[in-house]
């Protein structure tokens, strides 16, 4: 197995004009959860593309599973499985179906097919369902079963793709540990997504983007601890920037969100004090997270 899982030296990538992809340079050790975070636009769907040998870069070189891409695109996918953001099961089959299907797209046999789907949905719990109509699977089966599908060719690399959208937060969970599991067995993933919970839980390291460029990478608490490094209270009701005029000499900085005000704290009960006697306000002190990275970082929230 090579010692890099990805590679991009120097990527560009342009759409009529227009940078989605900025002189990118990147490298994803085998066995390690990559998560690339990013408003919408900034780059991370091409991203995927060009690691699947879908897009061709218009500068630099890429590296799937030690072998060039696009150049030899066809034997990178061979090892790599796929979750997208969006479900593309077919609803009229059941679920053994599907697996069948998709693992023929792989040149594999009904034999070496129907040898794994036992194990696949042992996996994805979906054991009961084998013959069950996709039509009838709640969300988060669905959700399972699309990840069971990315692993039907037994992959080194799986690229997700907003795995979790739209679940509810029992199935959220049920996803994720089923990834922690993936990642033990060895697995390298590749993960976008917009729940900073999620990056937090999974992913060793992050690439965050903005306007197709890097503009900050490492584990999740080192960018928090880096960017951050304090408490923070967020304060609603009232007006922002009478507030922020109140309480600025006591913090480290102010960040406004609509009508929130985050407030950057090393002693947060100062900030407390200034604010006592000020009717229809509400405060939450908490620890700080990756939300909070993103909003320092980009000047906004990430969308959900």
């Amino acid at each position: 197995m090579s010692s890099v899982a990805v590679g991009f030296a120097g990527v560009t990538k342009s759409y009529s004009g227009k940078t989605v992809v900025d002189g990118l340079s990147f490298t994803v050790a085998p066995g390690e959860c990559f998560g690339l975070l990013g408003p919408n636009g900034a780059g991370k769907s091409t991203i995927a593309r060009m690691i699947l040998g879908m897009t061709q870069p218009d500068a630099g070189k890429i590296t799937v599973l030690g072998v060039p891409v696009p150049a030899r695109g066809r034997l990178a996918r061979k090892g790599i499985g796929v979750v997208p953001q969006f479900d593309n099961l077919d609803s009229e089959f059941t679920v053994r179906e599907n697996l069948l299907v998709f693992g023929r797209y792989f040149g594999m046999s009904t034999r070496a097919i129907a040898a794994i789907i036992p194990s696949l949905l042992e996996f994805a719990r979906l054991a009961n369902k084998a013959d069950a109509r996709v039509a009838d699977l709640s969300g988060g089966m669905r959700r399972r079963l699309t990840l069971a599908r990315a692993l039907i060719n037994d992959p080194q690399l799986l690229v997700m793709d907003e795995p979790t959208t739209g679940l509810d937060p029992h199935a959220r969970h049920l996803i994720w540990e089923r990834l922690r599991f993936l990642l033990a067995r060895g697995k390298t993933i590749i993960l976008t997504t917009h729940f900073m919970e999620e990056a937090e839980r999974l992913c060793d390291r992050l690439y965050v983007l903005e306007h197709g460029r890097n503009i900050a990478e490492g584990s999740p608490h080192a960018l928090i601890e880096e960017h951050i490094g304090c408490h923070v209270i967020e304060i609603f009701g009232g007006n922002p920037q009478e507030l922020s005029s109140l309480i600025r000499p006591h913090v480290q900085r102010i960040e406004v969100s609509g009508e929130t005000l985050f407030c950057y704290a090393p002693d947060p009960e100062k900030v407390r004090v200034q604010l006592r006697g000020h009717a229809g306000l509400r405060l939450l002190q908490r620890l700080p997270n990756l939300e909070d990275v993103f909003l320092r970082l980009t000047g906004q929230e990430l969308e959900k």
